[in-house]
């Protein structure tokens, strides 16, 4: 832990914003919050050196795909409880054993990990209990190796997770690229019982932590990069040629790492944060796009839900898998290839699909202006996309929510964040557009399918499928936040937005909370917001609500092309075959 002590001893000079009774490494993390961010993240979280505390040093070699280091965690117990154990979870081991943690200590001694009640969570029992305020430290050796990417990595089209073990490429490498998410062990939040949160379904995001410090290194070899969350605390280059990136991080609900090789990058500010783009050359003028995107969406989000806490925001082009289109985490997103490309070669989306060709040849027929208006609508994708990715900064990395047993509370309103965007942004022409386009039709692609309607507010396990999924919690769920704001009023629901945001900033919501602040906004309304939130996240009224599918809506125009009737019939059995299924 040499290099992390250097920096504890560079903390003590970090100058007037250094607080006598926070601890050197915490001031060091605090670099990432603005400064008017820490009064209030300490206000909602109580005092900020309590919080769980990360040292990470990691080294990579992408050429054997090993990953190996040492990390540390400092926890208190809290909320006037004991602590009887401690749970860490590594969600790549959802399906087999890719990360292991050995030489484990608690508070300098030797102590056994016990497998957990899932294959991502092991567990330490404290004994004796640890007393309220009292603080334990878990030290520990990681090894991980990363999986190749799978084969279809970096194809907008694909059938949701499966392929790499349901997480979309999250720990995944190729031959330029290595996503380690979840290599770091974190302590899951508890229930009210003491137990852990679940953890990994298959389908869906992968976890969500308290928020929490890190301090982090990762060495890589020449010509690689590391990308993480945090602050950044410097390249040092070893005498043997390799690199180690430094990063701190403070209040962030994980920590995500990537390594990447001959990537550029980009970077402008936006309200005092540093927004950053990471991309392949070959992609460089989508990546200036993507850049522009994240930062008009962040600029308008800041504008009415309030300032992001971070000083740094991260946009890396990723070789996502599945079908998936970017993930979030805080203070970094990644965004998939796929997307980067498709409105540069709308064909290269078609190839390699079943009946793609017949669909080629289909707009071949139609002319020329076909394809570019397919390009156009990809384009719109790779907006939509970046900015329902920089919602996320706010629903779930801000405004805490439990991403496996109740997805439909931040994915739905990051969606309609995404609406609204584009809104505030191009007017509410363009908003009502990618309404249809990325709320509505991906309802009708699935029922297209003959997928069934149903309950969206479940579990991330509960169902079938990532089609179904998508359907019902990014298609269905979203319309929700919509007829709200048309029953009580833009003047009330944006109040609601607002209030929403600042009650619940470094906090955990629930599943009602924002009824209970759009009532607060418009209280003769508050009965038919409740019944409005049954409707459209607890039953299945999706095909009377949202009406009969559109072609022309779900094809971004492009089914309103002068077709004959067979060449139209075509088009529609294929159309399902876009979303991946």
């Amino acid at each position: 832990m040499r290099a992390l002590l250097r920096w504890s001893l560079l903390a003590l000079f970090v100058g007037a914003r250094a607080q006598a009774d926070v601890p050197p490494e915490v001031q060091l993390c605090l670099q990432h919050l603005k400064p008017s961010e820490r009064e209030r993240a300490a206000r909602a979280l109580g005092p900020l050196e309590a919080l769980p505390r990360y040292r990470v040093q990691l080294e990579v070699d992408p050429k054997e795909r090993l990953v190996w280091g040492k990390v540390q965690v400092e926890v208190t117990a809290r909320n006037g409880r004991p602590l009887s154990e401690l749970y860490l979870r590594l969600t790549p081991n959802t399906r087999s054993r890719r990360v292991t943690l050995s030489q484990v200590k608690l508070n300098g001694q030797p102590v056994t990990l016990e497998p957990g009640p899932e294959s991502t969570l092991s567990r330490v029992a404290l004994t004796p209990p640890l007393a309220p305020g009292a603080s334990a430290t878990l030290e520990m050796s990681v090894k991980a190796t990363v999986p190749r990417a799978p084969a279809q990595s970096g194809s907008l089209l694909g059938g949701g997770g499966a392929a790499s073990g349901g997480d979309h490429g999250a720990f995944s490498a190729t031959s330029d690229f290595l996503s380690l998410v979840g290599v770091v062990p974190q302590v899951p939040p508890l229930d009210e019982q003491g137990k852990p949160w679940s953890g990994p379904q298959g389908i869906g995001d992968l976890a969500l932590y308290e928020p929490a410090h890190v301090l982090a290194t990762v060495t890589v070899p020449p010509g690689w990069t590391a990308h993480a969350t945090g602050a950044p605390m410097g390249e040092v280059p070893e005498p043997d040629g390799r690199v180690r990136f430094g990063f701190a991080a403070a209040a962030v609900r994980d920590f995500p790492v990537f390594v990447s090789r001959g990537y550029r990058s980009e970077t402008t500010t936006v309200n005092g944060v540093t927004v950053e783009s990471h991309f392949l050359p070959r992609d460089e003028a989508s990546a200036q796009r993507v850049l522009k995107y994240a930062t008009q969406a962040l600029s308008e989000f800041e504008r009415r839900l309030g300032p992001l806490p971070y000083t740094h925001f991260r946009v890396v082009e990723a070789p996502l898998s599945g079908g998936a289109g970017g993930m979030e985490f805080p203070g970094l997103v990644t965004v998939a290839t796929s997307l980067y490309r498709a409105s540069v070669d709308p064909s290269a989306v078609l190839s390699g699909m079943a009946g793609m060709e017949d669909l080629q040849a289909l707009l071949g027929e139609a002319g020329g202006g076909a394809m570019a208006q397919m390009g156009a609508t990809l384009e719109r994708t790779l907006e939509f996309t970046v900015a329902h990715e920089v919602a996320h900064q706010y629903f779930a990395a801000l405004v805490g929510s439990d991403p496996i047993n109740a997805p439909v509370v931040d994915e739905s309103l990051a969606q309609y964040a995404a609406v609204l965007y584009f809104e505030w942004a191009h007017g509410k022409a363009a908003a009502e557009r990618m309404r249809r386009e990325g709320l509505v039709t991906p309802y009708h692609f699935y029922r297209l399918s003959g997928g069934e309607d149903g309950r969206a507010d479940r579990a991330t396990g509960d169902f079938d499928d990532e089609m179904q999924y998508g359907a019902l919690v990014y298609g269905k769920a979203p319309m929700f936040h919509h007829a709200a704001r048309q029953l009580v009023g833009d003047g009330p629901y944006f109040q609601a937005l607002r209030s929403y945001v600042d009650t619940y900033r470094f906090k955990w919501t629930c599943k009602e909370c924002l009824v209970k602040e759009l009532a607060k906004a418009s209280p003769a309304q508050a009965r038919a917001l409740g019944a409005l939130r049954v409707r459209w996240w607890e039953e299945a009224h999706g095909d009377a609500d949202l009406g009969a599918p559109d072609l022309g809506s779900m094809m971004g125009g492009l089914g309103d092309m002068k077709l004959d009737a067979e060449s139209r019939k075509l088009l529609e059995e294929i159309l399902p075959q876009l979303t991946g299924q």
